[in-house]
């Protein structure tokens, strides 16, 4: 076969309904896929495996947010200021690429994407760096942020952004949550959904895409306590680690990992674990599974560690399909800073104390006037002032607070400042995070290719995706040996049969039957169900396993058991 690994698997993806290039009648665009029936099946197969991770045992509050989100969100987060890839464009064809990859591929061992334009252009002309479509020269290097921006309301000149990530939806709904899970943290909260980045030059096939899937996890820890309630369930869990500055994995268990210092606490080593389950559980090879700890140039703004599940492809080399980033306490405190919304926890103690606190009080019969309907709002933003801003405004002439995303002023004669010994439950903290966050898109694509087999049969080509029975598309296929003599209405009743009790099963009539079990391999599909003339008599089918290709017959009154018995430790959540 003249083609690579990554062409056939595309080839079949495309031919037997996994993905479909967007758009491909009006000539296509760069960063889109359609996930086709069994596409789609497989994604919701990881989809569920998350889920039955994260939700039903972790306890996670599953959520979902708009797609399109107003800007002040990502002001707060950074995405508007720093949310950028380095860009240059071919002089003759007009290519945009971008501009670091470029240079770490013509030899820069650095992190280029850390470097400033002119320097970008300086590498460019000494390591003669040319465009990879035509070869022609670039022009000079400059950023552009990643983020689909809109307007929110025709006319309105509101400004909103299609999300770039799942995350910032949980966060902002923080306060919501903490009540939710009665102020009592450490809790968790998920979110899986659509995300949107205008790459510059996607491609790579589904590994880099403007349109894509996330799963995000965002874990709210108190950070004094990094500890981890089951932590000594997984501590034996052996991974595969390639810590910063190193260069060869090292095998471990995480105990180890997080008692030699490799892994920071208990807390960020427990959701490694986590993540190691659910790739290999989809079908990830763990021979082909890596973590790779971010070096201190390349970590997020925001992040104090990070480490990236890596699976390693026959094209692309490693890859990275997840993220697992100790995210601080900075995305909580820029919203907080932001919106005039507190996003805090408390840390009770075990006996309450009298302490002498500082507030900003509203006079009503001023204030009311001032702010007609709003005034409940603004009253609550001045209760909401820390300590240090209500001691100043003491002595100032107007305060100012956030309502509604927007400054307030608040003149000295509408509000009091009140010194008072009150009984304090315990002190407020900002919750530091955890999150895993998954790219379901790079990890549909590993499975594929982790599950990809090819092999001969009877002098043929044969291809089989070992697919993991909770990952498999299709659960069953069903033939009449041939479709005549009673044969396929039997065969259609035990279909009916299987796809009532909740078992995806397909009907194939076509062609010799090696034929159709060998189509059945090609997606992965674990069982067929044979109906032939003995069945007829015996009232048996024979049933074929997918691996081992082992048949052995089953009345039709135990099918139904016989087949939902192999699948009910997978079964969908």
């Amino acid at each position: 076969m003249a083609d690579g690994l990554y062409e056939r698997i595309f080839e079949l993806a495309k031919r037997r309904g996994f993905l479909y290039p967007s758009f491909e009648p009006y000539g296509g665009a760069a960063g889109f896929y359609d996930y086709g029936p069994l596409g789609a099946q497989l994604k919701a197969g990881i989809e569920n495996l998350f889920r039955r991770i994260f939700v039903v045992e972790e306890g996670c509050a599953e959520i979902s947010c708009p797609a399109v989100t107003v800007e002040e969100v990502f002001v707060a987060s950074g995405h508007v200021a720093k949310f950028d890839d380095p860009v240059v464009r071919c002089q003759n064809c007009r290519s945009p690429f971008r501009a670091d990859h470029l240079i770490e591929e013509a030899g820069y061992k650095g992190n280029a994407a850390l470097l400033k334009n002119e320097e970008i252009d300086a590498l460019a002309k000494k390591l003669g760096v040319k465009c990879k479509n035509c070869g022609g020269p670039f022009g000079a290097a400059y950023r552009q942020n990643l983020m689909f921006k809109t307007e929110i309301g025709p006319g309105s000149g509101k400004v909103g952004y299609l999300r770039p990530e799942t995350a910032q939806g949980i966060f902002v709904d923080y306060p919501y949550l903490y009540r939710y899970f009665r102020e009592q943290l450490p809790f968790g909260v998920c979110q899986i959904g659509r995300a949107y980045r205008n790459e510059i030059s996607p491609r790579q096939g589904v590994l880099r895409l403007r349109e894509f899937n996330q799963m995000e996890v965002e874990v709210f820890i108190d950070p004094q306590k990094l500890t981890h309630a089951k932590f000594a369930r997984v501590q034996g869990t052996r991974l595969r680690f390639l810590p910063k500055a190193s260069k060869e994995i090292v095998e471990m268990t995480i105990g180890d990992a997080v008692a030699k210092g490799v892994v920071a606490n208990e807390a960020l080593a427990y959701y490694l674990v986590l993540v190691d389950r659910l790739l290999t559980q989809a079908g990830i090879d763990p021979k082909r599974l890596r973590f790779r700890q971010h070096e201190d140039d390349e970590k997020a703004h925001y992040a104090r560690d990070t480490w990236d599940a890596e699976f390693q492809s026959e094209r692309f080399g490693w890859v990275e399909c997840v993220g697992i980033a100790d995210r601080s306490a900075y995305d909580l405190t820029q919203h907080a800073k932001l919106s005039g919304t507190p996003m805090r926890a408390v840390r009770r103690y075990e006996t309450p104390q009298k302490r002498e606190v500082v507030q900003v009080r509203s006079v009503p019969a001023k204030l009311g006037p001032l702010f007609k309907k709003e005034a409940g709002a603004v009253t609550a933003a001045l209760l909401a002032l820390p300590a240090d801003r209500a001691e100043a405004a003491a002595a100032a002439k107007e305060v100012e607070v956030i309502v509604d995303g927007r400054k307030v002023t608040v003149p000295r004669a509408a509000y009091d400042v009140v010194r008072e010994t009150v009984t304090v439950a315990g002190d407020d903290y900002v919750p530091n995070v955890i999150e895993p966050s998954f790219g379901v898109d790079r990890i549909l694509y590993a499975v594929l290719e982790h599950s990809y087999v090819e092999t001969t049969k009877e002098g043929e080509a044969y291809t089989v995706l070992r697919l993991p029975l909770a990952m498999a598309p299709m659960q069953v296929g069903v033939f009449p040996l041939m479709p005549k003599d009673g044969l396929d209405a039997v065969a259609l009743d035990l279909l009916h049969k299987l796809q009532a009790a909740g078992l995806r099963a397909l009907y194939d009539e076509s062609g010799a039957i090696g034929r159709r079990y060998a189509r059945m391999d090609e997606v992965g599909t674990p069982y067929c169900v044979t109906v032939d003339y003995d069945s007829l008599k015996d009232q048996s089918a024979t049933v074929r396993e997918r691996d081992s290709t082992k048949q052995e017959r089953v009345r039709f009154t135990d099918l139904v058991d016989h087949l939902r018995r192999r699948f009910s430790p997978f079964r969908d959540s």
